[in-house]
């Protein structure tokens, strides 16, 4: 397996800026710019219209006519902020070294990812930071993309052949379309290229699952007389050759990892300090004098990438043997008193914030289930295995609509993961709250089934 390395590019890049940002100031040593207030908004000013108009979304494929634009655009922008900076603060008084620390610091920042994107180029040319790539279909479309993979090495592409049921007999060729699928498992394939024209509506929505379940980027060739629908994602290679990229899910995009992180941890942090905190020594006493045992009850779940974790739980059974086997049911006899209260008002998952501080969960998510059920459910509902792409969360999608607590037949599972996976096909910052909130007034009303 080849390892991966290219996700670290758009951080490193924002890693960098930011650094040019404060290090311009810091070097011209003006003490009326360099003071926490200032740096701070610029920063963050810069931060936040990088992400508005995508100024880190810059692909292999991308032209240089392209990443011209988008730092004429992120220089108009940034030089409106920072001069709102003065407007607000200093009433517009022109300060010593305004001009030259905008200019220093807007023409570093140009030069630094122009010459970037001239290493990169070649970097790849060199056959290094590559993707590999196999094209279904051979028509006049995907020739001409088979074509630019072969004679534009510094786009960093690997060409490995082509698969037609109609067309055979050159060296690229690898076999027809039923071959596909066993290459790609037995192959390192990073894109699959899939010819519009060549393949019937089943074939690419059989090409479209296959690669999701294998986390492979999928991308169509259309035929260039015909028109698109404004919700399929166009990108032009070399200019002119039309690619259309299939839908992404939000979580392929790294930005929004960092964005959901750092709401967990500010998030957690104000629970852990605000509610936590005087909260577990009220809980551990009531909870020992009902039922013998510790505070939090300990348990291995599945988390991002099926990986196991010790998930965190206010105890609320008595110690038995089966907590690991069977959930609990309605009126189940291993439930205390203090129990049945924390249940029902969901608060004895609080201890899940401490796992979200560590990493292994996030405030919203499907919620982690035990492997053994897992393996079970795998069987049962198709794109089970989906739900592991994010971390799982204390609270959930599924749960706010009413599937949460004992699964009794085949429909709750399924109707759960449904949920789980229109969560992970649809997030977003605000998806995040709607949830929180509608989770805290489940708290305060009760739902009829936590128990």
């Amino acid at each position: 397996m080849k390892k991966r390395y290219s996700y670290l590019i758009r951080p490193i890049q924002i890693i960098i800026d930011i650094v040019i940002i404060n290090g311009i100031v810091y070097f011209i040593y003006d003490p009326q710019f360099l003071n926490f207030n200032f740096l701070s908004y610029i920063s963050l000013f810069w931060l936040v219209i990088s992400y508005l108009l995508g100024f880190y979304k810059v692909y292999r494929h991308t032209s240089i006519f392209k990443i011209i634009s988008l730092l004429c655009k992120q220089g108009i922008l940034f030089t409106l902020g920072y001069f709102s900076y003065f407007g607000i603060f200093t009433e517009g008084v022109v300060v010593n070294n305004q001009f030259l620390i905008l200019v220093t610091i807007f023409s570093s920042i140009s030069l630094v990812k122009l010459l970037w994107t001239f290493l990169l180029k070649k970097y790849r040319s060199l056959g290094k930071n590559y993707r590999t790539t196999i094209v279904i279909g051979f028509d006049a479309s995907s020739k001409n993309i088979i074509d630019l993979f072969k004679s534009k090495a510094n786009l960093g592409y690997k060409y490995l052949g082509y698969f037609s049921n109609e067309v055979s007999g050159n060296g690229d060729f690898l076999g027809n379309f039923n071959d596909v699928f066993t290459y790609v498992i037995e192959n390192t394939v990073d894109e699959i290229y899939c010819s519009l024209t060549s393949l019937s509506e089943d074939q690419i929505k059989e090409i479209n699952k296959f690669s999701i379940d294998k986390n492979i980027i999928l991308k169509l060739i259309p035929n260039s007389n015909e028109l698109y629908n404004n919700n399929q994602k166009k990108e032009y290679y070399d200019d002119d050759l039309l690619v259309l990229n299939v839908h992404k899910l939000p979580f392929e995009f790294p930005e929004n990892f960092y964005i959901k992180r750092i709401f967990d941890i500010f998030f957690s942090l104000f629970v852990c300090v605000f509610i936590l905190s005087w909260l577990a020594p009220i809980l551990w006493l009531l909870i020992k004098l009902e039922s013998k045992g510790p505070l939090v009850f300990k348990q291995a779940r599945e988390g991002i990438n099926g990986k196991e974790f010790i998930c965190y739980k206010f105890r609320s059974m008595k110690i038995n043997s089966m907590s690991d086997k069977v959930h609990a049911s309605k009126n189940d006899f291993r439930i205390t008193k203090i129990g049945a209260f924390l249940r029902k008002t969901s608060i004895d998952e609080f201890p899940q914030f401490i796992n979200v501080l560590l990493g292994d969960m996030s405030v919203v998510g499907p919620r982690p289930h035990l492997e053994s059920l897992s393996l079970e459910y795998q069987k049962e509902v198709d794109d089970y295995l989906k739900r592991h792409i994010v971390k799982p969360g204390i609270t959930g999608l599924a749960q706010v609509s009413g599937y949460r607590g004992e699964i009794k037949n085949q429909s709750d599972i399924k109707n759960r993961i449904r949920f789980d996976i229109f969560y992970i096909e649809n997030w977003s910052f605000y998806l995040d709250l709607k949830i929180i909130i509608r989770t805290i007034f489940n708290v305060f009303t009760g739902e009829e089934k936590a128990y």
